[in-house]
């Protein structure tokens, strides 16, 4: 890399909205609670995803024999969270580009909620796995 080319990474670097280092740590944090109020706020499949990780969460804690399961059981709730942000994600582009009905449109918003669907998936197998091992064998 010459001079120009270190120099030029380097103002990329100071250009950019959220800065670097630690202040790029606080900045997205701040970006990342935005974005789950903004979730809560706006999205109700969100909110009933919430409050079904809110019951499961302390039940988690009594169905799981190891620090494995826990971390099985507590990552599958994450998981769907996570999913559920990113679908949101997607409708709002997608809401953003046109309400007008487009085949593209439709199927983003349908492979969206296939991903939620998948995630749900993987937390019924999960749970269940865990349960089956743990009560019923």
């Amino acid at each position: 890399m010459n001079m120009n080319e270190n120099y030029s990474a380097q103002a990329e670097i100071k250009n950019k909205p959220n800065g670097s280092g630690f202040t790029r740590i606080l900045k997205a944090t701040r970006c990342s609670l935005l974005g789950l109020q903004a979730a809560y706020k706006h999205e109700s499949a969100f909110r009933q995803e919430l409050c079904l990780c809110l019951c499961l969460i302390p039940l988690s804690l009594f169905i799981a024999s190891s620090g494995m399961q826990l971390a099985l059981l507590l990552s599958s709730l994450i998981l769907l969270l996570l999913v559920e942000v990113i679908n949101s994600a997607i409708e709002a582009v997608v809401d953003r580009i046109g309400l007008e009905h487009h085949e593209l449109s439709g199927r983003a918003k349908d492979l969206g909620s296939a991903a939620v669907f998948l995630a749900l998936c993987i937390c019924v197998v999960t749970w269940g796995g865990i349960l089956f091992d743990n009560y019923l064998s």
